[in-house]
């Protein structure tokens, strides 16, 4: 896969794991392409911690409005029955725990659920943004993203780099796989039949347990 079939593929993965009626917050990248495979039979609220609920598909052409962005300043479409507010208020939203889920890209992730995600020291680093508020006040985080940089391990055992939250990660879903953060590590529990057990682990900087009933992972 190509990098934009490769993100594609973890977004259509990452959108099977919406529940009906859940609020939904999308980080910038990867994860925003997820509003665009919502299963037909559910209906979620997606939110922007730039202060509005409500965003719908990628936009077309014809429907683009530049006025409309999510957090990351790219254009969006809201659906009926969005609504726009300021940015306390989006914030109270997700520190009063109002968010089932968000759905974030990382630089690494741990064993023990810790996250980096917002900073490599020595880069220019525009900010925190939301990351911090939505790693701490969200019920779920799921992190979608790549499974390797460059041929580099981004799931290890410990992080290197300087932490976004601490113990937040329930899920990391990747081209190679989804894998489960548990109390007793990592444990693998779909895997993309492109690639081996064997292969997924040489590609992860941590221990995997497999788990018994490990599933094909379907898009």
């Amino acid at each position: 896969m190509d990098k934009l079939e490769m993100q594609e593929f973890i977004a259509k993965r990452v959108a099977k794991e919406l529940e009906h009626g859940q609020i939904v917050n999308l980080g910038i990248g990867l994860p925003t392409k997820v509003a665009n495979y919502v299963p037909d039979d559910i209906e979620v609220m997606f939110q922007s911690e730039n202060g509005f609920v409500g965003l719908g598909p990628t936009p077309t052409e014809e429907n683009l409005d530049p006025n409309i962005v999510n957090a990351g300043g790219i254009p969006v479409s809201i659906k009926p029955g969005g609504a726009f507010f300021d940015s306390s208020t989006s914030f109270g939203i997700i520190r009063g725990g109002h968010v089932d889920l968000t759905v974030l890209g990382a630089l690494q992730v741990d064993e023990k659920g810790n996250i980096a995600n917002y900073m490599i020291p020595g880069k220019l680093v525009p900010g925190m943004g939301g990351a911090m508020d939505l790693l701490n006040g969200a019920k779920k985080v799921i992190v979608a993203m790549a499974h390797t940089a460059k041929g580099n391990h981004k799931i290890l055992e410990e992080c290197d780099l300087p932490l976004t939250a601490k113990g937040a990660v329930d899920r990391i879903i990747t081209e190679m796989g989804v894998i489960k953060v548990t109390t007793e590590g990592l444990v693998l529990t779909e895997i993309n039949p492109e690639f081996t057990v064997e292969e997924v682990q040489e590609a992860t900087g941590a221990k995997l347990y497999v788990d018994k009933d490990l599933r094909k992972m379907e898009v």
